[in-house]
């Protein structure tokens, strides 16, 4: 079973990247959970969505405490909350941030990606509403699901001119994390 953990606040689309990541994993033929976790129900208060990913069935339906990926839509809150607590060895964390992110917290073997989604989406959704470039950079980055699954089940979510914009954003997305691998 692999273990995703969304890092967002109220209002950023968490819980809509939840859904979008696990009806592109359903796509491919796994069986995916996505489901929120949020105290106080306020704009900006944070928040977490997770998703779990199986061959078969998943039943288990508590946090996640030890995700194999992370994805940051909000670096502001890696200043308040140890975002990678149990963050597996060997995981991979996406990250909305242009650059600056330092920290001690994670492990050698932990791959960690900044990515500026927010430029991303503002220039390709007009507003700074990054889970779609997160979700393309995530794609490139685990090479879990193919991109394709990624714009299907993108076009399932959203729809005309929304759907060709936040398509956009995961393809530049993706195309950032190919650029980081390549050098």
């Amino acid at each position: 079973m692999k273990e995703i953990r969304i890092h967002a606040r109220a209002g950023q689309g968490a819980i809509t990247t939840a859904s979008i990541l696990g009806y592109a994993y359903f796509l491919e033929g796994k069986f995916a959970y996505a489901f929120p976790h949020f105290g106080a129900a306020r704009m900006g208060a944070p928040m977490n969505a997770f998703v779990r990913v199986d061959d078969k069935p998943v039943r288990l339906r508590s946090q996640i405490y030890e995700p194999d990926y992370l994805l940051v839509a909000d670096a502001t809150l890696l200043r308040g909350f140890n975002c990678f607590k149990g963050f597996k060895e060997n995981g991979i964390a996406i990250i909305n941030a242009r650059e600056g992110y330092a920290s001690g917290e994670h492990k050698p073997a932990q791959k960690i990606y900044l990515v500026p989604a927010n430029d991303i989406a503002m220039e390709t959704i007009g507003r700074p509403l990054s889970n779609t470039a997160l979700l393309g950079a995530y794609v490139a980055a685990t090479k879990e699901i193919k991109l394709d699954s990624l714009i299907d089940a993108i076009k399932h979510r959203f729809s005309a001119k929304s759907a060709e914009q936040n398509i956009l954003a995961a393809q530049k997305g993706y195309e950032y994390i190919i650029k980081c691998l390549d050098h």
